[in-house]
Formats: C-alpha cells, structure tokens, sequence
C-alpha cells in the first residue's frame, strides 16, 4: 500500500468505517506475523501476538499522527506486544521435551530426523536453525532491532522512529545486536571468522 492508501484507510476508519480497517491488516499479517515469529519463537505464540498487535492497532489508531508509514508505526506495536509477552514468559517453567504417556511413562517427543534431507538442504536448515536459536539467544532489545533491520528491512531513521530512539542508538545497537549474533553463529561453527568480521564492521 502507499502512504497514501494506508493514511485515507486510517481517516475512513476514524470516520466510522471499520471495514476500512481490514485492507491494512491483509497488507501487513503476513510481515506482523513473521516479526512476531522471529520475536516470540513459537508459530501458535506469534500468531496470538500478531492477532493482539493488530487489535491494539485499531484501538489506537487516533494516536498514528501520519508522521511515518503505517507499518513503521504498527511493527512497533508489535514489537511492544511480543515485549510484553517475552517479559511475562521468563517467569514461566520451561517445556519439557518429554510427554507422559497413558501408563505414566516419560518418552521423548519425536524430532524429525533431518538426516533424511539432502545434503545441501540439510546444511540450509542446520544454517536457519542456528540463526533462529541465535536471535533468540540475543537480548530482547537487540533481538528487536536486528529483526525490524534485517527482516522488516526498516531504515535506520524508520527504526528510531518506531522506537522512539536517537539515530546513533539505533546503529549502535544493531552493531551489538550483529557482533553477538555472528559470535553466536562462530562458537556454533555455522560461519567462517572471515564472513563474521564484515558483518561487524560499524556502518
């Protein structure tokens, strides 16, 4: 959508008319949810989230001043909302990999043998794995800006929009939030300290 189209949808739902809301939510789920995956971890978690952040959307849409693009102002909301869950989450017990069968037996849920795949798309998926449990291994705020930077593909000045931060922050952050993540991928021997050093160059 253009800026164009998405600030007349949101006058039009201002006016009244709530169906105008529905063109917004089918331009950006796809992304909502994608960034609400790579936040939370979970499909079932991030489809909530995704579903939350779109219902605080709406009910504070009079508070999107047209300022930025709409989904500069809705991946905050999103980022806000998996923030939220993320915090309440680290008080909870941690899943058992484990299930209690009907005889009272403990038996480990089956994980899919990837040894089966082909060689190169086992390395794809031994690769995204890696990065999956790196940003999660990340703190939540770089986890938040790496993802709006290199998933979102937001510009600097877009991010310190959504985030309320200074631009030097902003670059700072995803610089740290870039070095720990390679350092992650290098002990985890998924790439070379070669491809890791220009990652990390500061920009």
């Amino acid at each position: 959508m253009t800026i164009e189209e998405e600030n007349d949808a949101v006058r039009r739902v201002l006016d009244g008319d709530a169906d105008a809301f529905s063109p917004l939510v089918e331009a950006y789920q796809k992304n909502v949810y994608n960034l609400a995956l790579r936040m939370t971890g979970n499909p079932e978690d991030a489809l909530d989230m995704a579903q939350e952040a779109f219902i605080r959307a709406y009910n504070s849409l009079s508070s999107f001043r047209g300022d930025s693009k709409f989904s500069v102002w809705l991946y905050r909301i999103v980022s806000n909302v998996c923030l939220d869950f993320l915090r309440a989450r680290k008080g909870r017990a941690a899943v058992s990999l484990s299930q209690t069968g009907p005889d009272g037996e403990d038996t480990a849920l089956e994980i899919p043998d990837e040894r089966a795949l082909p060689e190169a798309e086992l390395e794809r998926a031994l690769t995204r794995d890696a990065v999956r449990r790196g940003l999660q291994a990340l703190p939540d705020d770089q986890r938040e800006i790496l993802l709006l930077r290199e998933i979102q593909g937001l510009s600097y000045e877009e991010i310190a929009a959504a985030l309320s931060l200074e631009g030097g922050t902003v670059k700072s952050r995803i610089f740290r939030a870039r070095k720990k993540l390679c350092a992650y991928l290098l002990a985890d021997g998924n790439i070379s300290e070669v491809f890791s050093s220009t990652q990390t160059k500061e920009v």
